[in-house]
């Protein structure tokens, strides 16, 4: 009798710890499961963030309006070519860049061709030109002036004086990809109009040493030649033509 009572409280007390082990393992388990499903949603939130951010960053061309809606144009109905420019002067027109132009001492300007003939009309000789109010002349930078002025290097040469040596900083010079990738694809480059069609791209011009460069300043543009190789009269247009328009005629069409 004795050994059939302890046999069974033998039994009993082991089914009992293995009830009591596999609720435990029940409990930790389930503790654990909304503690990684928290983790796994955190982790996807930050990195759709940063992939956003990153999208952000990328350059897109705008999209051109034909040339007569935009403030700024002088339209030569005779020739039906039409040009047009739209300064990105104001930070939340600037910010379709990745790089802050301005802060480099440029300033990126829309510049918009419309044809509304019936033959092209060739871009190959033109020359583009901001005269400011105070008579100085101003061309479209080049992809190798805004590289260089970009890729300026921060240098730190003075010679040390503590007597602690100090970590330097170190000399960087060129520009990434992106930035590279950007300038390019920015730039203004139609060779170009074909007929009933619109041109775009932007012109950068170096403003670093002047505080105002578009009060009383004009846009002109020459060398434009028609089909039979003829050039078309000059374009001219007074920038006051942007700076006076109405707030809403200036944001991104």
């Amino acid at each position: 009798m004795f050994d059939r009572d302890q046999t069974a409280r033998v039994a009993l007390t082991a089914s009992y710890n293995s009830r009591m082990h596999n609720a435990g393992r029940q409990g930790s388990l389930g503790a654990l499961m909304p503690s990684a499903s928290r983790l796994a949603a955190v982790c996807a939130f930050v990195l759709l963030c940063c992939l956003g951010t990153i999208a952000a960053k990328d350059f897109v061309m705008p999209a051109a309006q034909p040339a007569r809606t935009y403030p700024a144009h002088d339209d030569h109905p005779m020739e039906k070519v039409v040009v047009a420019v739209d300064p990105y002067d104001v930070e939340d027109k600037a910010s379709i860049f990745s790089v802050n132009y301005r802060n480099h001492g440029y300033m990126p300007i829309f510049f918009v061709i419309t044809n509304d003939g019936d033959q092209p009309v060739s871009l190959v000789g033109m020359k583009a030109q901001l005269n400011t109010k105070d008579r100085s002349k101003l061309f479209p930078s080049t992809t190798d002036d805004l590289v260089r002025r970009l890729s300026r290097p921060s240098r730190n040469d003075r010679p040390n004086t503590l007597p602690i040596p100090l970590p330097r900083k170190e000399v960087k010079g060129g520009v990434d990809r992106k930035t590279w990738d950007e300038i390019e694809q920015a730039q203004f480059g139609a060779k170009a109009v074909e007929p009933h069609s619109t041109v775009r791209g932007f012109l950068f011009f170096d403003i670093a040493d002047i505080s105002n460069p578009l009060a009383g300043a004009s846009f002109y543009l020459m060398g434009v030649h028609d089909g039979k190789g003829n050039e078309l009269m000059y374009f001219e247009i007074p920038m006051e033509k942007y700076l006076s328009a109405p707030p809403q005629a200036k944001q991104l069409q």
